[in-house]
């Protein structure tokens, strides 16, 4: 969740680690830190707040040097203060480190080196690691680190400097990611590759268990035991400008309006339009896997878990197999069933979920297939997979998920599709059908986004509500989830998704004027069902918001605002109920004026429990 730069060069590398801060701040923090060396001394500044209070310490009391780290801190052990930011030191200041991580056994680790005389001056778990490391030292840096290492439990990558072994930085990884950028006379390291892109194509991803000791030249990676490892060096395809706004005043509104892109960027190459044939041959499963299996379970946490569960909507319909959706921190934490008729998807966006991870390694041991739902191809799921389903949806900076949900639910249509024509569960004449209704929704989708400014109004207008309710049953009873979820997690609104067929069941009573309910509503096999659910709150005087079909005049003669969408196939109308509920939730956010792209508390990526 904390986000680590690092770079070592011929050059001042301070304008480059805060460049790099700032490419991390999508990642979520409450603190954020440097430091450098600059000739025989760590300088190093420090502050609680934006990396724009860093940058204004700094013009401040400037620093320069060739060689230095830095990092975002989102608080676990200590409060969030310039005293628990990072980077720490140790006791003679001559080691800085910083962390991205939980050391689980900090406290014995703690007392133990306070009785051997080191002096502690935060709260937080990895000020041990920079007193190990002094512990350790003896001359190198990195034989240092190896030794630090050793002793902790828990999820960690970390970066040092040495004021008394300069010219290197030395990282060590277990569980968090780490990638080394190799550029013309620099060296890199980051917690991703967003702040690469502007120095760099050239990176290696570090493995668990790995050190890496970077300097001008470039690098040397090894075990923890010391052992040399040989790393692949790979080109990276994103391009710098696909981590810019391009106008929009946010990430989060340029990457709602990248949707439809992302759906045929998916569906691109991956299915014909003469035969309705998908081809999943890209995952590195074979087919027969498809046909050997008897059920199937999605492994996901908050965004991604609502994907899954309209990937269970969409194989039970076209394959008839049992699909479970399992959250991640609950599936790990419990005696679960598996057998090796067992097919497991993990679903993250960054294939670096710590929950999701740790649960596709353990459903890993017991079912006949992993396979990773990822935006990540070298993420640690990916190469912890047996295979990869790539979302093909470019780097996504807003915190909430947008681009990369609808992703996700393309290549689990996608698989849906070629798992059922593997299975032989559909025929010819309704594969063709469903695949030419698929291509069809990038440009429904594009209409639905043209109306963007009415929603906008419509959020305005709404924006004294303080209550939602939002319904849906079947295929859309997710898109519920999704909705409430976005509301709450950028305009801190208080919403609860629920299946339509329960509110009678509790919500209801909840019913009033003071309530809105958001209710979708298009034309399926529940269509019906849920007009009922909207009679039931109008009877209770609650507000009532719509998500229907353009001709829908049974929706707007009861709702005070429908968010139009066209006529879809059923099984795909999750592709357009989602986007006016993302850009309610953006523009009710966006009016409040608060940080759209970073909502307070939360981290794009959740890299340790």
């Amino acid at each position: 969740m904390c986000g680590i730069i690092g770079c070592i060069g011929l050059r001042d590398v301070v304008p480059d680690l805060v460049e790099g801060l700032r490419r991390l701040e999508y990642r979520g923090y409450d603190s954020a830190g440097i430091a450098v060396l600059d000739g025989d001394e760590i300088g190093r500044r420090r502050v609680k707040g934006k990396v724009r209070d860093l940058e204004e310490d700094l013009r401040r009391h400037p620093l320069a040097g060739g060689c230095g780290i830095a990092h975002t801190r989102w608080a676990t052990h200590g409060r969030p203060s310039e005293d628990n930011a990072h980077p720490h030191v140790d006791c003679s200041g001559t080691i800085a480190l910083v962390h991205n991580g939980i050391v689980e056994n900090y406290w014995s680790l703690k007392e133990r080196l306070r009785g051997e005389g080191h002096v502690f001056r935060t709260e937080t778990d990895t000020e041990v690691i920079v007193h190990l490391v002094e512990k350790y030292f003896r001359g190198s840096l990195e034989g240092a680190v190896r030794a630090a290492v050793a002793e902790l439990e828990g999820a960690f990558a970390v970066a040092c400097i040495s004021s008394r072994d300069p010219g290197k930085i030395v990282v060590a990884k277990n569980g968090p990611p780490a990638v080394v950028g190799l550029g013309s006379g620099e060296t890199f390291i980051s917690s991703d590759i967003t702040p690469l892109l502007s120095h760099t194509r050239r990176v290696s991803y570090m493995d668990d268990g790995e050190i890496a000791v970077l300097t001008p030249a470039g690098v040397r990676f090894e075990t923890f035991a010391g052992a040399p490892v040989e790393k692949a060096v790979e080109t990276l395809t994103w391009e710098p400008a696909m981590i810019e706004k391009r106008g929009f005043e946010h990430f989060m509104a340029k990457e709602i309006f990248e949707q439809a892109d992302v759906v045929r960027d998916t569906l691109k190459s991956r299915v014909s339009l003469e035969s309705g044939r998908v081809f999943l041959d890209d995952t590195g499963i074979a087919p027969a896997v498809f046909r050997e299996v008897d059920r199937v379970v999605f492994i996901a946490c908050g965004t991604s878990y609502h994907a899954g569960l309209v990937g269970k909507y969409l194989l039970e319909t076209l394959a008839h197999v049992p699909v479970d959706v399992e959250y991640a921190s609950e599936l790990r934490s419990r005696d679960f069933a598996m057998d090796r008729r067992t097919l497991v998807l993990g679903i993250s966006q960054s294939g670096e979920t710590a929950d999701t991870l740790a649960a596709l390694r353990a459903a890993g041991e017991k079912a006949r297939a992993v396979l990773a739902v990822t935006n990540n191809l070298n993420s640690s799921m990916a190469r912890a997979a047996d295979g990869i389903l790539d979302l093909h949806a470019g780097p996504e900076i807003g915190v909430a998920a947008t681009k990369t949900f609808v992703g996700q639910m393309a290549a689990l249509a996608l698989f849906a599709l070629g798992f059922a024509q593997a299975r032989e569960a559909l025929g010819a004449g309704e594969s063709l059908a469903l695949v030419q209704e698929l291509q069809r929704v990038p440009h429904k989708m594009d209409r639905v986004l043209g109306r963007a400014g009415d929603i906008e109004r419509a959020a305005r207008r709404y924006l004294a509500c303080e209550h939602y309710l939002f319904l849906g049953r079947w295929i859309n009873f997710p898109i519920a989830l999704e909705g409430a979820l976005k509301l709450k997690e950028i305009s801190y609104t208080h919403a609860e998704g629920y299946a339509g067929g329960e509110m009678k069941h509790g919500p209801i009573a909840l019913i009033d004027e003071k309530m809105t309910t958001l209710a979708i509503v298009p034309r399926d096999r529940v269509y019906e069902k849920m007009l009922s659910n909207i009679a039931e709150v109008q009877a209770r005087s609650g507000r009532i918001l719509a998500v229907a079909f353009e001709d829908d005049a049974k929706a707007r003669a009861v709702a005070e605002e429908v968010f139009p969408i066209p006529e879809v196939h059923q099984l795909f109308s999750p592709f357009l109920t989602v986007l006016p509920l993302q850009l309610f939730a953006y523009y009710s956010a966006a009016a409040k004026g608060l940080d759209v792209d970073q909502p307070r508390n939360l981290a794009k990526s959740v890299t340790v429990e």
